[in-house]
């Protein structure tokens, strides 16, 4: 039993397996056609599964049960699955505790005992007796209700936190007294894409949109608006700031650490952002103009009276730190503080403080700066890795930071800002022995000669025969950097002798805005062929074998998949594309998704636009006589960021069109979102699915 539950692997491939594996026979549900058909530049393009579109319709529900009943029958065969849920939860099951934060008389910090579906907000008072503070575990029954944004006042006497429920991008907010934690006022619904900015202890700035009509999970929301929540009055009442006559996708207010200053940014997509400020200390004061486009990302990080520090890209695509005066903020009188480098920056601010935190090849190093611009000192770190959260309060002398790599359960560290000393501050109990593992960096080459950075981990003393279960992962989009982390899941299919392999592709962030720029729009399909290339480069220096090989992403991550396994079936074994923006044609007619437009265009741009998003779009590049790999498509039932629609009529059509006995399922979590959170419980039995459903189909028959 012991030898089962270390998952102590004795990897056994048979020809025999193989056999019975092309005869398994599945019974899909039947997905009914109707014919819908679009009309973009005199192209017709049929739609047959429009009508799962429809998330308020008993028909889709149905749908959704008998899809389900399909993949966990095929699932609850698989002999090993219930032995890597143990291990997942065993490995699971430590205490993790956030790093602190100092909020008036109190110390705050996250705690999770160990299977908890959600963490816990705890405090302690200065004599150091710790309570219980919010517990988000018992606002439903199925841990599927998560805490979001948790905002306290400048005096620590005011909280109000935001909580989502099933996964929803909508948010509740609720008001507390922080000290007696008595609820103050009514409950603010319908609160989406939001931060909560306290002014004073008068009230709170956040954003939303107006509820859309129909669904609230795929209607469109296109038009963002901040508001100010007075204490004590209805939400009925709370006044637009921003957003009534300017119509922007994205708006967001935050107020300087001083109180004297709304910062307002606009966007109307996920790049690129318009800046404007408030001066709060002269009633009735009009919002001002910093950056009057959305030719640049900016973002004010400080600010010592009308000296502002201004993070941006313009005419910087990998970032630079300026300063200038409310009086004359105009570009041409920016000075450079922290010049842009050949090295992508994100600047934060930490006791009086700005720290320079630099990507140099998907890892970080930091440099810490005064405010008048003299370098300090580059921070030793603990050691070659992901640097998280740097940063705090002036008032506060000690910073802490987590760091983690992909072998390196996350520990997290206090800085000294005066003598740039880094102490261990908790370090995880994690039954997983980093000892026992390696991670390796190299540079292999893509379709057009670009070199791409991909880290690949292992049990150090793998035999590279091109045997070894192997997943690659990717995003390539959204200027997202993918930097090293460790987590739980991958260190269980490391155990089992798994390499896991992540590329740094085009389209993310890690060599700044020329790199994001590369894999947007007509240039999206320099993704997929450095994806393509990552697993060419895999199988061609024998870590693995097509027969071997998983490819895994998820949003926008999921739409790589969905590309690649269209466009090279024979490439890899199983494709696990989740939550996946699958649609191209349709995509930004759903929620917020034509924010998404800097990066993938419109079918509605231009008839060369169209051309090319039908070209790699996965719903539309199915075709009949083509065996896919095996393929289990994964969403929630509740996601509205990226809609199931997606994932619901990819799979439809992959059911429909595959050739060969290769599974193509789909696992619809119910009462889930887009990811974030998602109870633990869900988390250990999805990965403990994903885990055994790629090992089963590259042909391993016992752990």
């Amino acid at each position: 039993m012991k030898q089962i539950i270390q998952l102590t692997l004795a990897i056994t491939i048979s020809a025999t397996m193989h056999a019975q594996k092309s005869t398994q026979k599945i019974t899909y549900p039947t997905t009914k056609k109707i014919e819908h058909i679009d009309t973009y530049f005199n192209t017709k393009v049929n739609d047959p599964y429009r009508w799962l579109e429809d998330d308020k319709s008993a028909e889709t529900a149905n749908w959704v049960t008998q899809q389900n009943k399909v993949t966990y029958s095929y699932l609850d065969k698989i002999p090993y699955r219930t032995a890597i849920k143990q291990r997942l939860e065993k490995l699971w099951n430590y205490e993790k505790i956030s790093a602190p934060f100092k909020e008036g008389n109190y110390t705050y910090f996250y705690k999770n005992n160990g299977l908890q579906n959600q963490s816990v907000l705890f405090r302690k008072d200065a004599q150091g007796n710790e309570e219980l503070f919010i517990d988000p575990n018992g606002l439903s029954k199925d841990g599927t209700t998560s805490l979001g944004d948790v905002s306290f006042s400048k005096d620590g006497s005011l909280v109000a936190f935001a909580i989502s429920e099933g996964g929803s991008d909508w948010r509740k907010v609720v008001v507390w007294n922080a000290i007696t934690k008595e609820v103050i006022g009514e409950t603010l619904v319908d609160v989406k894409f939001s931060g909560i900015a306290w002014y004073k202890n008068e009230g709170f700035y956040y954003s939303s949109y107006d509820k859309p009509q129909g669904s609230e999970l795929s209607a469109k929301t296109d038009q963002h608006k901040l508001y100010f929540h007075q204490l004590g009055t209805s939400q009925k009442e709370d006044k637009v700031i921003f957003g009534a006559d300017t119509k922007r996708r994205y708006v967001g207010g935050s107020i300087t650490e001083d109180e004297k200053y709304l910062i307002i940014s606009a966007a109307n997509s996920t790049t690129g952002n318009e800046l404007y400020y408030k001066d709060l200390t002269q009633p009735n004061s009009k919002i001002t103009t910093l950056i009057s486009n959305f030719d640049s990302n900016n973002s004010v990080i400080e600010n010592k009276d009308t000296k502002f520090y201004l993070e941006t890209n313009f005419k910087a695509p990998n970032n630079r730190v300026v300063t200038f005066d409310l009086a004359q903020s105009a570009p041409e009188n920016w000075i450079d503080f922290i010049p842009e480098t050949e090295n992508v920056l994100n600047a934060t601010t930490g006791s009086g403080y700005i720290f320079a935190n630099y990507i140099k090849d998907a890892l970080s190093y930091i440099k810490q700066y005064n405010t008048d611009g003299k370098l300090i000192r580059e921070v030793q770190l603990p050691g070659i890795g992901t640097v998280g959260a740097f940063g705090g309060k002036k008032s506060e002398k000690t910073i802490y930071y987590s760091f983690t790599n992909y072998i390196t359960p996350g520990a997290t560290y206090s800085f000294d800002s005066e003598s740039g000393i880094s102490t261990l501050y908790k370090k995880p109990n994690v039954d997983f022995n980093s000892e026992n593992y390696e991670s390796k960096q190299v540079f292999y080459t893509s379709k057009d000669g670009t070199k791409i950075p991909m880290i690949i981990t292992y049990k150090k003393g793998i035999k590279l025969d091109g045997t070894n279960p192997t997943i690659l992962y990717g995003y390539g989009g959204f200027n997202i950097s993918l930097t090293p982390s460790f987590s739980i899941a991958n260190a269980v299919w490391l155990e089992n002798n798994g390499i896991y392999a992540v590329a740094n592709l085009r389209g993310g962030g890690e060599y700044g805005k020329k790199w994001h720029d590369a894999g947007t729009q007509k240039q999206k399909q320099n993704v997929f062929d450095d994806f393509i290339a990552a697993a060419e480069y895999l199988i061609k220096e024998k870590y693995t074998s097509s027969n071997y090989l998983a490819i895994k992403g998820g949003s926008n991550g999921g739409l790589l998949v969905g590309a690649v396994m269209t466009q090279r079936p024979t490439l890899m074994k199983v494709a696990l594309p989740a939550v996946g923006v699958l649609d191209m044609l349709r995509y930004h007619t759903f929620t917020a998704g034509a924010g998404w437009a800097y990066d993938y265009g419109t079918a509605e741009d231009s008839k060369e636009m169209f051309d090319y998003l039908k070209a790699y779009s996965p719903v539309h590049n199915v075709k009949e006589k083509v065996q896919y790999p095996a393929t289990m498509v994964t969403t929630g039932d509740h996601d509205d960021r990226v809609v199931p629609a997606h994932s619901f009529k990819f799979a439809a059509t992959l059911q429909e069109k595959q050739t060969g006995n290769n599974p193509t399922l789909i696992r619809i979590d119910v009462n889930a979102g887009h990811g974030a959170g998602k109870s633990l419980a869900a988390t250990i039995q999805e990965n403990a699915d994903i885990q055994a459903f790629t090992l089963f189909n590259m042909g391993v028959l016992k752990l």
